[in-house]
């Protein structure tokens, strides 16, 4: 049985003709940002990548399908949908049988990546083990897929409102290549030096391409995290994110709010506890994962063709 995917036409013109392409996420659209906001910086993101040369995939289920690539109209309606579900792997079959609507998550967007052939994946940043997890038991399903489908995703770290630490010290149990790009600290989504050092760094496209094709020669399952700073300018210092983050945590513990809802609950409180800075920050660093993760297509599809 194959999987049922369907391609928007940029995407199948794309791969008919061996063209690099980036998947991107949709979850960042229906849970991560409001309205207009959300559906701005998607197109925004999609023209970064066709401007470095390859072709965006925004990843999303409807109507018993994986659609990869979601033409303008479709891109449009989902950008103001309400109660769209958010689907990870343990869900994504459901909502396929079921006929629902879903915006896929980092770990669901690698499982669609995998089927449609693509190997670059950008995105905000990661989810990972959740403060005070070693008694809630929260940990993104991401972390898994990281390590079991041969995907290169590229995120500016884990999303800052986790446990840093235990989400490296995860990735690494699960044999995860967390690579810095062009620095030695981990980033942290809005910040750029998260305190702790990278495991790994590498300071080209081209590097990140060769490694890619490497583990693939290997026959090492799994793919690898490309942590991308977020521009200098665009950086929120993690000092001054801090006593926002734990106003919003506890705000969230206050109201028993669990499970999928967590995150869009805490990027929505700190949004606003500064601003709307926050949100410019996400948009400037979701714009640069989208740019480095076309570079790297871009030089994987070249590199490939050179063997």
């Amino acid at each position: 049985m194959t999987a049922p995917v369907a391609f928007a036409p940029e995407v199948a013109e794309a791969r008919a003709a061996g063209r690099p392409i980036v998947a991107l996420e949709s979850t960042i659209i229906t849970h991560g940002m409001p309205y207009p906001a959300n559906l701005e910086t998607a197109r925004a993101v999609a023209d970064d990548v066709r401007a470095e040369g390859a072709t965006p995939a925004i990843m999303a289920v409807a109507g018993g399908r994986i659609h990869v690539g979601l033409e303008p109209e479709r891109l449009a309606a989902l950008a103001e949908a309400r109660d769209v579900r958010k689907l990870s792997r343990a869900d994504l079959a459901v909502a396929l049988s079921e006929g629902w609507t879903g915006a896929t998550t980092v770990a669901a967007t690698m499982i669609c990546a995998r089927l449609a052939g693509v190997a670059v994946f950008a995105t905000g940043g990661i989810g990972g083990v959740h403060r005070g997890a070693e008694t809630s038991f929260d940990i993104s399903a991401d972390l898994e897929e990281l390590a079991q489908t041969r995907v290169t995703v590229v995120a500016s770290g884990a999303k800052a409102i986790l446990d840093l630490p235990k989400t490296l010290e995860a990735l690494e149990t699960r044999g995860v290549p967390v690579i810095a790009y062009g620095q030695d600290a981990l980033p942290a989504f809005w910040s750029r030096d998260s305190g702790l050092p990278a495991p790994l760094r590498l300071d080209s496209p081209e590097a990140v391409a060769r490694a890619h094709l490497m583990r693939a020669r290997l026959g090492l399952p799994g793919g690898q995290l490309v942590a991308n700073p977020i521009p200098a300018e665009a950086e929120i210092p993690a000092e001054a994110l801090r006593p926002h983050i734990d106003a919003a945590l506890a705000a969230a513990e206050a109201q028993a709010v669990a499970a999928k809802a967590v995150t869009p609950f805490l990027l929505a409180r700190i949004g606003a506890a500064t601003e709307g800075a926050a949100l410019a920050a996400n948009i400037a660093l979701a714009r640069a994962n989208g740019r480095l993760a076309a570079r790297i297509a871009v030089a994987l599809a070249r590199i490939a063709a050179e063997r």
